[in-house]
């Protein structure tokens, strides 16, 4: 009964239900303009809350956290702009879809399952909190790189109708993300001697330009074009469409949970594996993955949502961040006098559950403002070419110098975007040089820890592997998705198909 109590403090205060209300509301609009990441944003607050009560500082805090992972999508889809790198999957579909006039639609889809995600992950973290941090605890480093290279071997689903040119893309994304120093030695790597490149070349910077700039130098092409009318009939998905899609949310829920509750992984890396899942399952989409496939929004939008309830059970459980924003979160709990790990369930329960009552009404909030202004928004994209072509090199380039404040990181911005160009224009597809650069740091220093932990002996990685169930699970796991996207599989999966054999 207490529990209960303590959930509903935020429902029941007017002051905590309008800072939920407000964050929620800014996190929306921050985490559409690309560079301005949630991440920075919570940071900034801790300078600003630092003198309120806890309660109210994490009402705000963690509207914002929700918000701004839900609104990505937005740039994602009408601009194929991601405004975080949780929506890298969103724009592959639902760009597509907005070019065919139903950005509307695309939008109204994601915010419902955004909310059946996040509900999800909710549910979760109140009901098995302790259950999936002992779980996300058995995680060796071992555990971690084969997570990496699982991730990586995605790039089969990204790469469109060409391995090759995917393979290839993902291998310039690991490359380009291990630039810099050596997170472990702190030797230099790929520098060439200048110090402007020991920090590495900003993510943010290279997203931005890859799908930002380079779809505005495509966009150049067809510049004396009209531009597609939107169709806004309906934006909130019928019972039937939600009823379609709730099988799959479920599924990709459960990875954005999981996947969110490890330490250093996030809702990015769970969209993208979500995304790859939903082309796994589904056997026969109404249109083709990559060409406006809802299933390629209803996979990505559930999971990296579900991520958010995911992240905080590692923190309020045991102290240990699941993702950048909550690292920042734990540092404002110790600020205002917290404990956050095994003692805070202990000692200051209340906590926990009042931080779970914040953050189902944010995702309620999430809903209600994600299903607001759509009809505003989707004019973006009926906007004369040149005017909106301007319009997406102004929020690349603020995006890009918003990061780090560094011109350095506009000029790298630029060079990928001509860079992102040409690759469009040989067939190449982005989305695995971005998963390259994602997974680049996890798998260098999981790989450079686990085979310290082994003492360089490579058999007694392999052994560790073979015996520990976990490991044994993820290695089966790499080696079939490994089989799957070889050609002779391909092939022979081809024949077996219906089509095939009439």
């Amino acid at each position: 009964m207490q529990a209960l109590e303590y959930f509903l403090i935020p429902w029941l205060d007017l002051k905590l239900l309008f800072l939920v209300a407000a964050g929620t509301f800014a996190g929306v609009y921050v985490g559409a303009i690309p560079g301005l990441s949630v991440t920075m944003a919570v940071s900034i607050l801790i300078g600003f809350t630092f003198t309120w009560d806890v309660n109210s500082a994490l009402c705000l805090m963690v509207g914002i956290f929700m918000g701004g992972v839900y609104g990505g999508s937005r740039t994602a889809i009408l601009l194929n702009i991601p405004g975080a790198p949780s929506a890298i999957a969103t724009a592959m579909d639902g760009y597509p879809m907005a070019q065919k006039g139903l950005a509307g639609e695309a939008i109204g889809l994601t915010t419902v399952m955004s909310f059946i995600g996040g509900l999800i992950g909710i549910i979760v973290l109140a009901v098995a909190a302790p259950t999936v941090s002992d779980f996300a605890l058995t995680f060796q480093p071992r555990d971690f790189m084969l997570l990496a290279v699982l991730g990586i071997l995605l790039v089969g689903s990204l790469s469109g109708e060409s391995l090759v040119k995917g393979i290839f893309a993902g291998a310039l994304g690991l490359l380009i993300g291990t630039v810099g120093l050596d997170p472990l030695t702190a030797e230099e790597r790929l520098t060439f001697g200048f110090t402007g490149l020991w920090g590495g070349i900003s993510f943010i910077a290279v997203m931005i330009g890859m799908f930002g700039v380079s779809e505005a130098l495509l966009q150049l092409h067809h510049v004396d074009k009209t531009t597609v009318k939107q169709t806004i009939r309906r934006i909130v998905p019928d019972w039937v469409s939600v009823r379609r899609y709730l099988p799959l949310s479920l599924q990709t829920s459960g990875i954005g949970v999981i996947i969110g509750a490890l330490p250093g992984t996030g809702g990015d890396i769970a969209a993208l594996m979500a995304y790859d899942h939903a082309k796994r399952v589904t056997r026969n989409p109404e249109v083709p993955f990559g060409q406006g496939a809802k299933e390629g929004l209803v996979a990505p939008e559930t999971a990296n949502n579900a991520a958010v309830g995911g992240a905080f059970i590692p923190m309020l459980t045991l102290g240990i961040p699941g993702d950048a924003v909550t690292a920042i979160m734990i540092g404002a709990l110790y600020i205002h006098g917290l404990n956050p790990g095994p003692m805070l369930m202990v000692e200051q329960p209340h906590m926990f559950w009042f931080i779970t009552g914040a953050l189902m009404l944010a995702n309620i909030f999430m809903l209600i403002f994600g299903l607001t202004g759509i009809r505003i928004f989707t004019k973006i994209v009926e906007m004369p070419r040149t005017v909106l072509i301007p319009l997406i090199l102004l929020l690349s380039i603020v995006g890009a110098y918003a990061v780090n404040n560094s011109i350095n990181d506009v000029y790298w911005m630029l060079g990928f975007g001509v860079l992102g160009y040409f690759m469009k224009s040989y067939g190449y597809q982005l989305g695995p040089v971005i998963l390259g650069v994602i997974l680049s740091r996890l798998l260098d220093e999981n790989w450079r820890r686990a085979i310290i932990s082994e003492q360089g002996s490579l058999s007694g990685l392999f052994k560790g592997m073979l015996t520990s169930p976990l490991s044994l699970v993820l290695l089966t796991m790499v080696v079939l998705i490994f089989i799957s996207q070889t050609p002779i599989w391909r092939g022979i999966r081809r024949r077996l198909k219906p089509e095939s054999r009439s």
